[in-house]
């Protein structure tokens, strides 16, 4: 088991600081090398870490994999929460939704690609629990706002496939994004939710950076 964090404030900051740090560069060295591919040491020389730092702020690589998975879920539900309580229309809602998505996607890109390659390895896991009903919790806010969104305007005409399609377009992203890309992480949601909702959006937005490989 990891150490307990302190709990006098400015120490439980600098605590939370560091490990976050942890995290982010191990989530980078995981998508790059591969969960079985990265070893204790690795994750040692890439956060510059002694191994029993290491240690005090992950415990070993399997509990470090949940903890990312983890991290990827909770700030996701919570923006989602505060977006489908307000009084906006289903489909303002909707895109307010995808846009944090998106934005949640560009922030936590590395921790979906190797949650992409690796879920699999631990969903037999007791500590995968907790994740699995977060995602499951998302899944159902999603497609009660596409719910929503069909019975006021009857688009998207298959709620059900509209929930899916929408699910496979964000969760594949990471795989091809480029932050200095044409498009950035929002205006990729409002396209996602034009094809959803059956509309062809008629703004023009300026072009950033050019990328071969990502829009």
């Amino acid at each position: 088991m990891p150490v307990p964090p302190p709990t006098r404030p400015r120490l439980r900051e600098r605590y939370d600081r560091r490990r976050q740090n942890v995290l982010d560069t191990s989530a980078k060295v995981f998508a790059e090398r591969g969960y079985h591919g990265t070893s204790m040491n690795d994750l040692v020389e890439a956060t510059g870490l002694a191994a029993g730092g290491l240690y005090h702020y992950i415990g070993n690589k399997e509990k470090l994999l949940l903890s990312l998975f983890s991290q990827l879920m909770d700030p996701l539900l919570e923006q989602a929460e505060a977006i489908l309580a307000t009084e906006d229309p289903p489909e303002r809602q909707l895109r307010t939704l995808v846009r944090a998505w998106m934005t949640h996607v560009e922030r936590y890109r590395y921790y979906m690609i190797v949650f992409q390659q690796e879920w699999r390895g631990v969903a037999d896991d007791p500590s995968w629990g907790h994740v699995r009903e977060q995602r499951k919790r998302f899944e159902a806010m999603i497609a009660d706002v596409l719910e929503r969104v069909h019975e006021e305007g009857g688009k998207p005409r298959d709620p059900r496939l509209a929930l899916f399609s929408l699910m496979a377009m964000v969760n594949y992203t990471p795989q091809w994004f480029d932050p200095e890309g044409r498009l950035s992480a929002e205006e990729i949601a409002e396209g996602y939710c034009d094809l959803i909702v059956g509309r062809v959006a008629t703004r023009r937005t300026a072009p950033r950076v050019l990328s071969e490989t990502a829009a």
